[in-house]
């Protein structure tokens, strides 16, 4: 816990005094049951528990000295509830130390809080709020059973189709395939519903033994088989991500943090929320021309009345909508027609424009000379193209160190 004979006394209405404060956390030795973590320590400490939090930070970061004692109170907290270091474990890297650990996760930013099970890092980081009450209840979510027994097959009948969910079917819950499947559920409960089913209630669906089932949403969309070993977590957890995390995901004011640090530049479909059919038809395309660009552009769609403000910047309403764009966190380019996505070729060339230049070029310059029809003009005058919109979601200065990076202009 802080030490209260540190902060009472101390006038915080004077600018000199809150640095001796923040100085005073970062000096005072921590008394909760923080590990530090090292090169000789690190993969047997992340390994051996089933929930690690670690904070990555850097002591001449003034946010990460005001997070330090916040840190300290919630593991206190967290290993009354959670005695056992096996299950919950608090862990810290002091990155100007430890630069290796550091590249090893691609941390950007001070401080970067990461979740690990079993020494899996979690994509998702934590973005809440720097509170010990905060802290506690994530951690007290993620030691939470992420899959729901059914008591009956039939419910299955009436779950949320909106939802992409994973069934298992099981002779019990102490088994190998169970424990695969549970393991699977513990990383990608975020993305997926997890139901399971066990014993006499389970037996009907399992007339060849032990099965998973992947319902995807929509009604009228059929149920895919998991067809590999229930056993081999690798190709388990392969199968389950690729139907769990979409090829086109939405974008919220939720979400886009973590969106933007991937450091992919976005192709955006915005549509109005109860427009599926567009929805539909881009996912189709994306699937079609470009999934071979998967790992240099994020597909995302985005509700036009949320995101008002991006569309504005390239001059286009919700009345506009669909509209198909790229946001490459310098610029913003808009495809020139949504019934245009039918066209063979004409998405993906609008994506490999971004990656040759062509699209900045065109904004500043005009049509390249090659695209131009005879007797037409090529512009003369330099154009300034729509700044970056989602950008703006990026992590804060105001709550992070952010560690610069260099990013070539597109």
């Amino acid at each position: 816990m802080l030490n209260m004979k540190h902060v009472i006394f101390l006038p915080l209405t004077d600018p000199a005094c809150v640095l001796v404060l923040l100085a005073t956390w970062a000096c005072t030795p921590l008394k909760g049951d923080i590990v530090n973590l090292e090169s000789s320590n690190i993969d047997d400490i992340l390994g051996n528990a089933d929930v690690a939090f670690v904070n990555f930070y850097a002591d001449w970061c003034r946010f990460s000295q005001m997070l330090h004692p916040i840190f300290e109170e919630a593991s206190n907290i967290i290993k009354e509830e959670y005695p056992d270091r096996s299950k919950v474990v608090f862990a810290r890297v002091d990155c100007d130390q430890h630069s290796d650990i550091a590249q090893r996760y691609r941390i950007s930013k001070y401080p970067t809080l990461k979740l690990f099970r079993n020494g899996m890092m979690m994509k998702r980081e934590y973005r809440g709020q720097r509170s010990v009450t905060a802290i506690a209840d994530y951690i007290r979510q993620q030691k939470s059973d992420p899959i729901r027994t059914v008591e009956s097959l039939q419910e299955l009948k009436s779950i949320d189709r909106s939802k992409r969910t994973i069934i298992g079917f099981f002779e019990s819950n102490e088994s190998d395939n169970y424990r695969t499947f549970a393991k699977v559920a513990n990383i990608l409960h975020d993305d997926c519903v997890f139901l399971a089913a066990f014993g006499e209630i389970s037996k009907p669906e399992r007339f060849s033994g032990d099965n998973v089932i992947y319902r995807p949403n929509g009604e009228s969309v059929p149920d895919m088989v998991y067809l590999g070993s229930l056993t081999n977590f690798d190709l388990s957890y392969a199968w389950t991500q690729d139907k769990c995390v979409p090829l086109v995901r939405e974008i919220t004011f939720e979400n886009g943090e973590e969106l933007t640090e991937e450091g992919l530049p976005f192709l955006i479909l915005f549509h109005m929320k109860d427009d599926n059919e567009s929805l539909e038809k881009f996912q189709q395309e994306v699937a079609r021309q470009l999934i071979s660009e998967k790992g240099s552009i994020n597909f995302l769609h985005a509700d036009c009345d949320k995101f008002r403000h991006p569309l504005l910047h390239i001059q286009k309403t919700p009345a506009d909508c669909p509209v198909i764009a790229i946001d490459s966190f310098r610029h913003m380019y808009v495809f020139s027609d949504f019934k245009d996505l039918s066209i063979p070729g004409k998405l993906k060339q609008f994506v490999l424009d971004l990656h040759s230049g062509k699209l900045h070029r065109e904004f500043h310059h005009g049509p390249d000379p090659t695209d131009v029809s005879p007797g037409q003009q090529t512009q003369d005058v330099e154009s300034i193209p729509p700044e970056s919109s989602f950008q703006k979601l990026a992590p804060s200065e105001y709550r992070y160190t952010i560690l610069k990076r260099d990013r070539d202009e597109l």
